[in-house]
């Protein structure tokens, strides 16, 4: 143990919780203005720092890591999703990287049957009619949307996320398939139909939930060749990551009307996202709010600060280590 309080610096503006035990633990330097960092400003502002607490969007790539101060031992991500740090990169620097899994599921699980609910019975619709004052009054034709009770749904993805997913839309009594790396056991799958090949799935989707991780394989996987095996007016969720969906082929099947509508939490450059997304009535968008609840982001931050304590005070491994692959 050491009676020195280690170096962190905070790259985001972090719940008051989070910062308040972030404060008590180390010597940190904090973004109370949120300002965000650009790689070399990183780079900068890193130096005699021993440890980083990013989160999702920051710029730690292979060029910004080969920068850091020699100072940097380890980069706590205030996310479960590490695709923007590069891993590899910081390897080869001897710097450990880790995540904060298994904390926003249940959030993340609940913003999707938002996405979902709101894509089918056109609630981008009505509250813009509302606020616009332009609703006249109710009417046998107004707003119909697609019935949610009793539909199949298919989760691209069935890890803890995708089975919270699947938890919560049982309670629709929607039908359940899913496609996922390997066979979930009985008691998880809970009488829901497997695909070993996620494409055999397609066809019974009238609802699409994704809920796989990015990976090269998930890169755009959700295209126009995979909407066309899709049933007539379906509908697609995306809570996961944006890169896992092209959006031309999603938009351009949204104008068509080959897709119902989709509910989208996440997208692939966001938040510059393609603005192909703002003029469609039947896209039910939210600006990357899975994890928004203030006990989630609260359990995402002491997630992270666990791993830069074990490391840097404890000089033990973090709980939630990133391997590099």
């Amino acid at each position: 143990m050491t009676s020195r309080k280690p170096k962190v610096i905070a790259t985001r503006h972090f719940p008051p919780d989070v910062e308040k035990r972030l404060s008590a633990s180390f010597e940190a330097l904090l973004n109370s203005e949120d300002k965000l960092y650009d790689g070399p400003a990183l780079i900068k502002a890193s130096a005699g720092y021993e440890g980083i607490m990013c989160a999702a969007g920051d710029p730690m790539n292979a060029e910004t890591i080969a920068g850091l101060p020699a100072s940097v031992r380890i980069i706590s991500t205030f996310s479960v999703g590490y695709e923007h740090v590069d891993v590899a990169a910081a390897a080869k620097r001897g710097i450990v990287v880790s995540n904060t899994p298994d904390v926003l599921t249940d959030a993340t699980a609940d913003i999707a049957l938002l996405c979902l609910l709101g894509a089918a019975r056109r609630a981008h619709e009505g509250t813009t009619m509302l606020r616009t004052h332009n609703w006249v009054g109710w009417e046998p034709t107004q707003l119909m949307g697609t019935h949610v009770t009793g539909k199949r749904l298919g989760i691209l993805g069935m890890g803890r996320i995708g089975q919270a997913v699947a938890d919560r839309a049982r309670a629709f009594r929607m039908t359940i398939h899913y496609s996922n790396r390997s066979r979930l056991p009985a008691d998880l799958e809970k009488g829901a139909t497997f695909h070993a090949n996620p494409d055999d799935m397609l066809q019974h989707c009238d609802f699409l939930s994704i809920n796989a991780p990015m990976t090269p394989a998930t890169r755009k996987w959700v295209n126009a060749e995979r909407i066309a095996k899709m049933p007539q007016g379906a509908i697609v969720v995306n809570t996961a990551r944006g890169g896992v969906v092209d959006d031309e082929a999603l938009i351009s099947a949204l104008k068509s009307g080959r897709l119902a509508a989709a509910g989208i939490d996440v997208f692939d450059g966001e938040p510059k996202i393609n603005q192909g997304y703002y003029d469609l009535v039947n896209a039910f968008l939210l600006p990357h709010m899975g994890s928004a609840t203030v006990e989630t982001r609260n359990a995402m931050g002491f997630k992270a600060l666990d791993n830069l304590e074990a490391y840097l005070i404890s000089g033990k491994t973090p709980p939630d280590l990133v391997k590099a692959s």
